[in-house]
């Protein structure tokens, strides 16, 4: 195994963008792997190939899975209605896609086996989405276990490592690690909309934008780019 050989799962988001920065930082080798899963908001793989682009990734996939085949989220049913204030809490909001994570995963964990990679990188973060039950330390820790069992990698003893940098971290300090890694935000997409430029209303803007004033860069927010 490479050590320093890591997939990042790279939506085109913030957080896994710096995730991904955060990797290639630590003189990993990044392979970057995208997932074209239904979403509504598919600029988030246009931003995910900027990213890649920017980071000047050697590898880029993505991946075709089109879980908006049966729906169960506002993020692959453009029926439901997208949340635009902040979710009660116990409460899974409907951007909650059913099994997302526990599938790109997977697929990462097949990858990293082929190409001989150590970990997978993950933007994850329990601090502002807390109701997705698949972004929570403890799912961590349980994929982690499975990860080393399910595959002929784990069982020689090459365990590859589920890493998530950020998933006890708040926005307001993934925004400043992304700014002091000279990660270009504007080219990232967090909006769950499947409009040109961001909403500025749903829950995603809404975090984001609120962080960005948070830490006095209003010039980085959704208004700014409609």
């Amino acid at each position: 195994m490479n050590n320093r050989k890591t997939i990042a799962l790279l939506s085109g988001g913030l957080d896994s963008a710096t995730a991904a920065a955060i990797a290639k930082e630590n003189g990993h080798e990044v392979i970057a792997l995208s997932f074209d899963y239904g979403q509504r908001h598919r600029q988030e793989l246009q931003a995910a190939t900027k990213i890649a682009n920017h980071l000047k990734l050697k590898e880029h996939q993505i991946i075709k899975i089109n879980l908006a085949t049966w729906g169960g989220s506002s993020l692959t049913d453009i029926r439901e209605n997208l949340p635009t204030s902040k979710t009660s809490d116990g409460v899974i909001p409907n951007t909650y896609v059913p099994g997302r994570n526990t599938i790109f995963i997977a697929i990462a964990l097949s990858l990293a086996e082929v190409r001989h990679a150590k970990q997978i990188v993950l933007g994850i973060n329990a601090m502002d989405y807390s109701g997705y039950p698949d972004c929570r330390p403890d799912y961590l820790e349980a994929f982690q276990k499975l990860a080393s069992l399910s595959n002929k990698a784990g069982r020689e003893g090459n365990i590859i490592k589920l890493w998530a940098p950020l998933v006890n971290w708040k926005k307001t300090e993934i925004i400043k690690e992304a700014l002091r890694l000279n990660l270009p935000i504007d080219l990232t997409w967090s909006c769950y909309s499947e409009n040109a430029n961001p909403c500025g209303k749903c829950d995603s803007c809404r975090i984001r934008d609120e962080a960005l004033e948070k830490i006095g860069r209003p010039d980085l927010c959704s208004n700014q780019r409609q």
